[in-house]
């Protein structure tokens, strides 16, 4: 990745990459894809979606990767990533997603806490995401501060033709 940087997650099985969005990220970030996010609710991007986002300007990435014999598996592989879009003074976190292996890890929280660590050191005033409302994650926003200032009725539409609404959340910093 662009102006890629690794992290230190301490004594954790993993470590962090950051940087801008570039075509590099696209392989690791759709190894999570397939297995992150539940077919039911179809909020995957498919490869054409994800590498079109990765080309835009003001994409950040943050990826995951396992270190050496962490949990049996093999260095650099892909966990876990976040892809965000900053402007102006806004953040947006388009998608964060963890492997359902490594969910009980921390990933989840520390490339949620890099993504706000990174937006405050480039002078973010907010970071917004939007989720279906019957999410899990929810708590996991509700933790880092995040609080909802909206809400789509029947935004996503789950394979079962059953509708969700679609919560924002949104965090000052």
């Amino acid at each position: 990745m662009t102006g890629a940087s690794d992290r230190s997650t301490g004594d954790l099985p993993f470590q962090l990459i950051c940087g801008l969005a570039a075509p590099d990220a696209l392989e690791p970030v759709m190894q999570v894809m397939q297995s992150a996010f539940d077919p039911m609710y179809g909020e995957a991007w498919n490869h054409s979606q994800t590498r079109s986002m990765l080309t835009m300007p003001l994409t950040h990435t943050i990826i995951a990767e396992a270190v050496p014999s962490a949990v049996g598996q093999a260095t650099g592989e892909p966990i876990g990533f976040s892809m965000s879009r900053r402007v102006g003074d806004e953040e947006e976190l388009l998608l964060i997603g963890v492997k359902p292996e490594w969910r009980h890890f921390g990933a989840g929280s520390s490339i949620l806490a890099q993504v706000i660590e990174n937006a405050r050191e480039a002078g973010v005033m907010r970071i917004f995401l939007e989720m279906r409302s019957n999410n899990t994650a929810t708590h996991l926003y509700h933790k880092f501060g995040f609080g909802q200032v909206g809400m789509r009725k029947n935004y996503y539409k789950g394979a079962d033709s059953q509708l969700y609404d679609a919560l924002t959340f949104a965090l000052a910093l």
